[in-house]
């Protein structure tokens, strides 16, 4: 393996440099990785980072539904409602710019089980919250462990799925946003109908009891092993993961490594981000996550109690956004299969695009079959933007810096999650629901512009290649 070429004049016959020979592994390791048939057993590693997502997506969904209660049990002002659906995000910003360099330091599968206890006790203090600003309190927490998973999540997944299905499996796992959104509705719908919103956020805390599954069959990535200088962890980790890829092969002998490029690692940290060659990737990044997570948060999370500002009773407003977010499944699916099809740039412009032209329809509907209407192509078309966003974001990085990169790019997108719905909580008495989706809109349409301009297309490379 040590013959595979490497990113600098690297000789072996003489001593290397520390980061010489990080590179050294990390291009063994990378093109073992590469050269595997995806199996059940890379496949089942998905399922079961995917289901933790599903999981974090229901309790990060939950206040879109019981916002409204909330409101009325603690006699809320539309501002006050606005601020307590700020305090996860502020949580999620936390905690996504503390995960990312947390686990490029410790480890990716440590830093996602940990997240894991978070929102789950987070969830569980929500409900037993007995005043408003213990419930914001908890909220935080909620968020912190949320926000911790995303970035670490998207970090695992495409490090073991090699490049060709890469983009697929990551787009894949954010479609379990709208399936643990969706779930989540339907649990409000039933608890809500013989209880009160506590015992939703208490219910939806139960799961975090699945970091035992992660723990037990969820390995740590080799190409973060490698890239720490861990020569031996790496390779046992790795010989791990092809004895199972045969296994499932029936033992069938693997295909012989490919040499991959890797270059030497001038920058450590921080500082590689905004390095030659990665500075352009990160303002495009932290500007599209703002402007896209303003737009969709701050929409979403007042979907419901903006139906009932409609004259929806709580029921049937949940029914609706339930209803709504079922255009988020073929969304997700559209974009998984276009961001291999077309690329990663026309598939998330596109989302974008459509979400903006949506989300304006629906700000103007003035029955409830554009409402609907307009509500299903604006889900279908977000929730495709969140695919896409998902898979590009962390294939920009080089590994020693790719969940930090991933959990900034996050970070700063929670800033403009936790500005969208206080924003829209002040602007909704003044403009109107027309002028809170005109908003939404024109977010949508910003970050659209950034990929346009400042993004690169990154389908069917190696993360090897795309980051020199």
């Amino acid at each position: 393996m040590s013959s595979l070429t490497t990113g600098g004049s690297i000789g072996l016959a003489r001593p290397l440099s520390d980061a010489a020979t990080s590179t050294v592994q990390t291009s063994a390791i990378a093109a073992r990785l590469e050269r595997l048939p995806l199996t059940s057993y890379q496949r089942g590693i998905f399922a079961i980072i995917a289901t933790a997502w599903f999981f974090d997506s229901m309790d990060l969904g939950a206040l879109t539904f019981v916002l409204g209660p909330i409101k009325q049990s603690f006699g809320l002002s539309t501002a006050q409602a606005g601020l307590l659906s700020s305090m996860s995000f502020l949580g999620m910003f936390i905690g996504a710019a503390s995960a990312g360099m947390l686990a490029d330091r410790f480890g990716r599968t440590r830093v996602f089980q940990v997240s894991m206890i978070f929102w789950g006790v987070g969830s569980i203090l929500c409900g037993l919250a007995p005043s408003l600003e213990t419930l914001a309190a908890a909220r935080v927490l909620l968020g912190f462990g949320m926000g911790m998973e995303f970035p670490v999540a998207q970090s695992m997944v495409s490090e073991i799925i090699p490049a060709k299905q890469r983009g697929r499996y990551i787009a894949l796992l954010e479609g379990f946003w709208p399936l643990g959104f969706i779930a989540s509705g339907l649990l409000c719908y039933a608890v809500l109908s013989f209880a009160d919103w506590r015992w939703v956020f208490i219910l939806q805390g139960i799961p975090a009891i699945f970091v035992l599954i992660v723990r037990r069959y969820v390995p740590e990535s080799p190409r973060w092993v490698a890239a720490h200088g861990d020569a031996a962890g790496a390779d046992r980790v790795m010989s791990e993961i092809e004895a199972k890829v045969s296994q499932r092969l029936n033992g069938a002998a693997l295909p012989a490594p490919e040499p991959q490029f890797v270059e030497v690692q001038r920058t450590r940290g921080l500082a590689t981000l905004f390095a030659p060659g990665y500075a352009r990737r990160t303002v495009m990044l932290w500007s599209l996550w703002f402007f896209a997570l303003l737009g969709f948060y701050g929409l979403t999370t007042w979907l419901g109690a903006l139906l009932q500002a409609k004259g929806f009773p709580v029921t049937k407003s949940v029914f609706y956004t339930i209803l709504i977010s079922l255009a988020g499944i073929p969304g997700f699916l559209t974009a998984a299969w276009l961001i291999e099809r077309l690329g990663r740039k026309p598939t998330l412009i596109g989302a974008l695009l459509g979400a903006a032209i949506a989300s304006y329809f629906y700000g103007g509907a003035t029955s409830q079959t554009q409402l609907i209407v307009a509500g299903l192509c604006m889900q279908f078309c977000a929730f495709g933007m969140w695919s896409a966003l998902y898979a590009y974001t962390p294939e920009l990085y080089p590994t020693h810096v790719r969940a930090t990169g991933t959990g900034f790019a996050s970070a700063i997108g929670r800033i403009g999650s936790l500005i969208g719905p206080s924003l829209i909580g002040f602007i909704l008495p003044v403009a109107g629901q027309s002028g809170v989706f005109a908003l939404g809109a024109g977010a949508f349409a910003l970050a659209a512009l950034v990929v346009f301009t400042l993004g690169e297309e990154t389908r069917g490379r190696t993360l090897e290649s795309i980051s020199h």
